[in-house]
């Protein structure tokens, strides 16, 4: 698997998004993916806040998150499947001031994207995948993660399958997407690198027309750290 980082201009606020992207990246081969970063898909939907009150912050957070615990740093909150700091709301590398808010209907605009990019370079397989990162409980740093993804499946299953040692697995499943996604981003940086693109090649990945929006989404009932967030008063966006 290859992964190339792509260096661009500064994208501008409402620019079209299609567009761009052709411009930097004038061809494109088959069963290869393109890598957004979330912030140039929000920009280009004009998800761009201006900051006049530090309180602006706050409510935008509450607003835009379906759960959010207040920490020590931030806001812990769960917005679109995902636990993240401040409802992806973030202030780096938003020109003029302000903040950028995490883009909306992520999977429809990966959808739509790849539909316009397919007919433009005329393949028959092509991925996107929408980026942000992301922590991990008692662990340094920020890693990327999927936020969408259009023209590949994001799961892989290997219930049923055999070990090295005939074995049958009954629960290893690889999530795809969030670890090209962890590529990437390392790829394509965090500050001032201004690659919010990058093209991956030769992706052992499974294309397809039809995306699952929700195969990699467990339930809360399920989910390992069920019980941490039940001993934490958490506060729900009131309707």
């Amino acid at each position: 698997m290859l992964i190339t980082p792509v260096k661009t201009r500064i994208f501008k606020t409402s620019e079209p998004l299609g567009e761009f992207i052709i411009s930097y990246l004038p061809k494109v081969e088959d069963k290869s993916i393109i890598v957004i970063t979330s912030k140039i898909v929000a920009l280009s939907q004009g998800r761009r806040v201006a900051l006049n009150n530090p309180k602006d912050k706050t409510k935008w957070i509450k607003q835009e998150s379906e759960q959010y615990i207040r920490t020590r740093w931030c806001y812990l909150t769960l917005k679109d499947g995902h636990w993240c700091a401040n409802a992806g709301i973030d202030e780096s590398n938003a020109e003029g001031g302000g903040f950028i808010l995490w883009p909306k209907d992520c999977y429809g605009t990966a959808k739509q994207l790849r539909l316009s990019l397919l007919k433009h370079y005329r393949l028959k397989n092509l991925g996107i995948l929408i980026t942000d990162s992301r922590i991990f409980p008692l662990r340094a740093g920020v890693t990327g993660v999927a936020l969408s993804y259009a023209g590949f499946r994001g799961l892989r299953n290997y219930i049923g399958k055999k070990d090295l040692f005939g074995r049958k697995l009954k629960m290893t499943k690889t999530n795809v997407a969030d670890s090209l996604a962890s590529a990437a981003v390392l790829a394509m940086g965090e500050a001032a690198e201004t690659c919010p693109l990058a093209l991956v090649t030769d992706a052992m990945v499974e294309f397809n027309a039809h995306t699952n929006s929700r195969e990699l989404r467990i339930r809360f009932e399920d989910d390992l750290y069920r019980p941490l967030f039940q001993q934490i008063p958490i506060r729900r966006k009131k309707k």
